[in-house]
């Protein structure tokens, strides 16, 4: 999925539900391109770190913890749910994408 083509809730519902949510923590992050990854998070790494290992990190959205429901085929099955991160990456991806930082969205549409 990229921010700067026309993407679909859909495609950020295959993200999602190509995780398992039971082995590990995960990140959603954008690339300066505009592509969206979602990556499990070692549990040795915090999110700074993985910031600081993430070449072309632009944007990245809240920890999702292990265990929680946040990722798997449950959660891209809630189409509210994956409906509120994908507003919330359109709407903040314009105003994120030049920043020369890295950008913590912590809060849905």
């Amino acid at each position: 999925m990229n921010l700067n083509k026309q993407s679909t809730p859909d495609e950020l519902a295959r993200l999602f539900a190509a995780r398992k949510d039971k082995h590990s923590s995960h990140i959603l992050w954008v690339s300066e391109s505009g592509e969206v990854h979602l990556d499990s998070l070692a549990p040795e790494i915090d999110e700074k770190e993985f910031e600081q290992r993430t070449p072309g990190i632009r944007a990245r959205l809240r920890t999702y913890h292990c265990g929680k429901g946040y990722v798997g085929k449950k959660a891209a099955a809630d189409k509210d749910f994956i409906g509120r991160v994908y507003q919330t990456l359109q709407q903040e991806w314009p105003a994120v994408r030049s920043k020369p930082e890295v950008a913590y969205i912590d809060r849905y549409c």
